[in-house]
């Protein structure tokens, strides 16, 4: 008896020799999408793990000392109160250097001679020669004519008049509005305005020229301002 083989058709070679090649490729794309899929995941998670880190785990060398210490109380930090505020404020103006004060004045008296007439420092009193009352705001020193009168202190001289009521007049400015008056003097003068004089320098004499006191002796009638307002200068004098 003939033993039937069933022979492999043609067919069978053809679709045997492609399947093998299918199931290559199947096999290769299958090991490809594996990797893919492996390398994203890898790729996430080191991304993941870094930005936790930046966000959350900051190295230490990274802080400063300043940043570690924010939350940390402070002791022995000295606290100003206003009182205090105001001192410390008190105490740096009053570093500032002082101005300097003014040097003081020295006087002298014009001429030597007795006070016929004292200042009387508003009140009125009677005039001798006009027979009214009237302030008399100058002091009036007893002397002969042609007494040498000297400057009172040192000044430039402002002004140099001849006035109907009080003859001869030399003004001085002694400084800080101290203002001195020379009046009933002779016609002769021995300064010129704007002339700079220093303390006992011979402005003129005594003469007999103002009418307002022509009845009384011979005499210098002399006054003083300050700040453009009569004092005593004898007062002055003391002080």
């Amino acid at each position: 008896m003939k033993k039937i083989q069933f022979g492999k058709s043609k067919w069978y070679n053809k679709l045997s020799g492609k399947g093998f090649y299918i199931a290559l490729t199947l096999c290769v794309a299958a090991v490809g999408v594996a990797s893919y899929i492996a390398v994203n995941r890898t790729i996430s998670n080191i991304n993941g793990n870094d930005i936790l880190q930046n966000s959350y785990s900051i190295p230490e060398s990274f802080t400063s000392q300043q940043d570690r210490n924010v939350d940390n109380k402070q002791e022995d930090v000295p606290v100003l109160s206003p009182e205090n505020s105001a001192s410390s404020a008190k105490s740096k103006t009053s570093k500032k250097p002082k101005p300097a004060e003014p040097k003081k004045i020295e006087f002298a008296m014009p001429i030597t001679g007795d006070i016929l007439n004292h200042h009387s420092n508003g009140e009125l009193v009677k005039s001798k020669t006009l027979g009214d009352w009237r302030t008399h705001d100058g002091i009036d020193i007893k002397a002969e004519l042609d007494t040498p009168v000297k400057a009172a202190a040192d000044g430039t001289v402002i002004e140099i008049k001849d006035d109907k009521k009080w003859g001869i007049c030399v003004i001085i400015d002694h400084g800080q509005g101290h203002e001195g008056h020379y009046y009933n003097l002779n016609a002769t003068v021995n300064v010129e305005t704007n002339q700079k004089l220093k303390i006992g320098d011979v402005i003129g004499s005594v003469g007999k020229t103002a009418e307002n006191e022509i009845a009384e002796e011979p005499h210098l009638h002399f006054g003083m301002k300050k700040d453009d307002k009569w004092i005593d200068f004898l007062k002055l004098i003391k002080e």
